[in-house]
């Protein structure tokens, strides 16, 4: 019940921050798109976890990290590097549950996703001699194509989805930072971004559920 009630709390306070609250003041943005975060770890919290407690714990230090990532983003550079700590947590996470290869359809996808998003990002920023910023990318990317790489393998199909969703969020948030503005990207972004992190929080149920169902067996 209580699951239920938090993931509508978060529901409601994503829709507030998304499309109600303005650009400034800047405290007040930060502490509205802090707050659905702040519900998600309480939602991950209260999740059954016998026998998955690593994942769970795993799963939480990513989305925390994540939280102080969203308020660091303002300072560019150095929120892509806690979003890159918070991608390594959840790498942790999905390789401890490693359940099943990857198919071959999505380390296509991935393999093809990335080598696109190099040349496109990265060759567009090398082009304009920002080199550093450049060799950044690259790390994230192949970061974010862990993370991806490994949320397949659990064969969770939360863990993988909110992953998707993950890389989508920040595709839009580099291509519209570098490249082109893109129409409605800040509601793409965050949309985005919070069901991916509320997926992540909700995988931790699934492989609970999971984990049940085979000892039941």
């Amino acid at each position: 019940m209580w699951s239920k009630i938090i993931a509508v709390f978060i529901a409601i306070m994503s829709i507030i921050y998304i499309f109600f609250i303005p650009a400034d003041p800047v405290l007040t943005k930060i502490s509205f798109k802090l707050i659905p975060m702040l519900l998600i770890l309480v939602f991950a919290f209260i999740q059954p976890s016998v026998g998955l407690r690593k994942y769970k714990i795993l799963i939480m230090t990513g989305l925390f990290i994540c939280m102080l990532a969203d308020g660091l983003i303002y300072w560019f550079i150095i929120g892509l590097i806690t979003f890159l700590i918070g991608h390594v947590w959840y790498i942790f996470a999905f390789r401890h549950t490693k359940a099943a290869a990857i198919p071959k359809w999505g380390a296509f996808l991935l393999i093809a996703y990335g080598i696109s998003m190099v040349i496109w990002i990265a060759g567009t920023l090398w082009t304009q001699e920002e080199f550093i910023l450049a060799i950044a990318v690259v790390i994230y990317i192949v970061v974010i194509l862990l993370m991806g790489w490994s949320a397949f393998q659990t064969a969770n199909k939360f863990a993988i989805i909110g992953a998707i969703l993950f890389i989508f969020s920040d595709s839009i948030l580099a291509i519209n930072r570098f490249i082109v503005d893109i129409p409605y990207s800040d509601a793409l972004i965050m949309i985005t971004y919070y069901g991916a992190q509320f997926l992540f929080a909700f995988s931790i149920y699934a492989h609970y559920s999971a984990t049940r169902k085979n000892l039941l067996k």
